[in-house]
């Protein structure tokens, strides 16, 4: 899953500064993790423990409270009982590559992402996005080509994927939910030559660009299955101790 994480911090001082191009500095001093990468963590200690997702988001939320959430999460994290609230935002899908990457079978990621989704974000869309970021995962994981799983994703959820960047790229702006965020971090996978061209891409967007960022890193990690030594070495400085603990343990326990 570190390259969901190294997506988020990559993408993370474009997010409210877009930018057009692939050209950029990987990293920068404002470059950090952000409530992706906490969350992403969130996921991957529910796998290695109980199952439970809510009290893991809650409970790394409740360290990290200045990471960046949007306001209803952020009230979500502090309230002592979990209440979905409705979302369809993207919070869902940036968060769940862990499951792919945890899960041998398509049941089993795609019943655990919906309910490391419905936890929070209990829309329709924010289950499907959630859904679809870990298939997508999972699918490239187990070694299926770019086409099967173009195909796959658009027929179980209905995303349109035959888009290139170069069409959405003029008119894509700042877009927090998942159906407006999930599709065109896939093509950004799509369109990649390796793991670092496919991050470029993604942030190149100029959305929500940590996030976007953090959805096409994990797919692409999973596809491309090495990441760049440099990153690793830079995303692991960049993450506190408790973080890069359980990081380890999903390395250990599951090789990603």
């Amino acid at each position: 899953m570190l390259g969901a994480i190294a997506g988020d911090i990559i993408g993370s001082p474009y997010e409210g500064n877009p930018i057009k191009t692939e050209d950029f500095p990987l990293f920068q001093p404002r470059s950090s993790f952000t409530d992706d990468t906490v969350m992403t963590v969130a996921i991957a200690h529910a796998i290695l423990g109980d199952g439970d997702y809510a009290a893991s988001m809650k409970r790394f939320g409740r360290c990290y409270p200045n990471a960046g959430y949007g306001a209803n999460f952020f009230h979500w994290i502090f309230e002592p009982d979990v209440r979905p609230y409705n979302s369809w935002g993207n919070g869902s899908a940036m968060r769940v590559s862990p499951v792919g990457f945890a899960f041998d079978d398509e049941e089993t990621v795609l019943r655990e992402a919906r309910r490391s989704a419905e936890v929070s974000h209990n829309h329709p869309e924010g289950i499907k996005g959630a859904q679809a970021a870990a298939l997508a995962v999972f699918l490239a994981r187990r070694g299926e080509s770019k086409e099967a799983i173009r195909q796959e994703i658009s027929r179980r959820f209905g995303y349109n994927l035959n888009r290139t960047l170069e069409q959405i790229r003029p008119t894509y702006h700042f877009d927090p939910s998942c159906q407006g965020t999930v599709p065109e971090a896939i093509i950004a996978f799509l369109e990649s030559r390796d793991y670092e061209d496919a991050v470029r891409k993604a942030v190149s967007l100029g959305g929500d660009s940590d996030t976007l960022a953090c959805i096409t890193g994990g797919i692409a990690h999973a596809y491309y299955k090495e990441l760049p030594a440099e990153i690793v070495q830079r995303v692991r400085a960049m993450l506190p101790p408790d973080l890069l603990e359980v990081v380890d343990r999903f390395y250990e326990r599951f090789g990603w």
